[in-house]
């Protein structure tokens, strides 16, 4: 089997992410949380523009932790409104952080290149919060924006009817689910409405063992093995990969797609392991009447727009533009 081609750096920082995340993972369940600390690096808020984009911390609920990062571009100051992106990291549901470094550069890039205000959801992690707790805290997060939470620090810089939520692996996944129990729920007439969702290599699954997973079984960042573990991990006790969370329009998936779910831009890598499932869940919500637009990067490994210097990363970020500026209509932006 052909293998991607990656700088021998980035080859070897990914052995070594995949290495310490593997010895994090204990024999019952859990995960050495301390262990995880040593290999994920944080970056504190900054009320300082860095390369034109500032950031800060809100507290959303102590109960539960839950919080937000906003990060605010400095060059789309003056009357012109910008879009609301609401962002999901990544990380199987049970590792890394709104905070964690290479994601606090990636939304600042977000902010920077649409450009665009952005929220990066610090949601809780399995396995200690399994199914469906970051579920709930997206939605929660979604209310506090509805109920003026950011007003304060975000002004008139954006309007809340042009938002949109993205996220990365896992992160699509919850971005997915959210934007469900949304649109149920009225989204499109709501203050806060969803304009579209950016889905970049969603964490999709089920029993099926499908023709990617096969033969990219020993993929980087999400090997067969690592995905299984992940699923055990946050799905209910019991449940196999066939649960509606999973197996997105599956046999147990069986609730119509409401009529207020927003258009999906799908993105998809060569090398991911997931592809046939994110190729699949592309195809389903087509089959459903939905907008889709699918986007495919031959050569790209799973979370391949993290790393610098990939061409494919800025290439996504331009198509992510483009995608959200036309679906942000002049009434919204003006």
């Amino acid at each position: 089997m052909t293998k991607p081609q990656l700088p021998w750096k980035l080859r070897l920082a990914i052995s070594l992410v995949s290495a310490f995340s593997d010895a994090s993972r204990r024999s019952d369940g859990t995960i050495n949380r301390r262990l995880v600390s040593f290999f994920d690096n944080r970056a504190p808020p900054n009320p300082i523009p860095v390369r034109g984009v500032r950031t800060l911390d809100l507290l959303v609920d102590p109960s539960r932790h839950l919080w937000i990062r906003l990060f605010l571009p400095s060059a789309a100051a003056g009357n012109r409104k910008i879009p609301l992106v609401v962002f999901f990291h990544g990380g199987g549901f049970a590792f890394l952080s709104a905070d964690t470094q290479s994601y606090d550069i990636v939304c600042r890039r977000f902010a920077r290149k649409i450009p665009s205000v952005v929220v990066s959801v610090n949601y809780r992690l399995s396995p200690e919060h399994r199914f469906p707790a970051p579920y709930d805290d997206g939605t929660e997060v979604l209310r506090f924006i509805y109920s003026g939470g950011i007003d304060a620090a975000v002004g008139d810089l954006c309007d809340l009817r042009s938002c949109f939520l993205a996220g990365d692996s896992a992160g699509a996944n919850i971005a997915h689910h959210v934007a469900r129990r949304w649109s149920a729920d009225g989204g499109g007439s709501k203050k806060v409405c969803i304009s579209g969702l950016v889905m970049i290599q969603p964490f999709f699954g089920g029993e099926e063992r499908t023709e990617s997973e096969i033969k990219l079984a020993g993929a980087p960042l999400v090997s067969t093995e690592r995905t299984d573990w992940m699923w055990r991990a946050f799905l209910p006790i019991g449940a196999d990969r066939d649960h509606e969370a999973a197996n997105v329009f599956g046999p147990r998936d069986l609730v119509e797609v409401e009529e207020d779910f927003p258009p999906v831009m799908v993105v998809v890598g060569g090398f991911d392991p997931l592809r046939d499932w994110q190729r699949r869940y592309a195809e389903r919500l087509k089959a459903r009447g939905k907008e889709v637009q699918l986007l495919e990067y031959p050569e790209a490994i799973h979370a391949f727009y993290i790393f610098p210097g990939m061409a494919d990363g800025v290439k996504l970020v331009e198509e992510m533009r483009r995608f959200i500026s036309s679906h942000s209509s002049p009434e919204k932006t003006e």
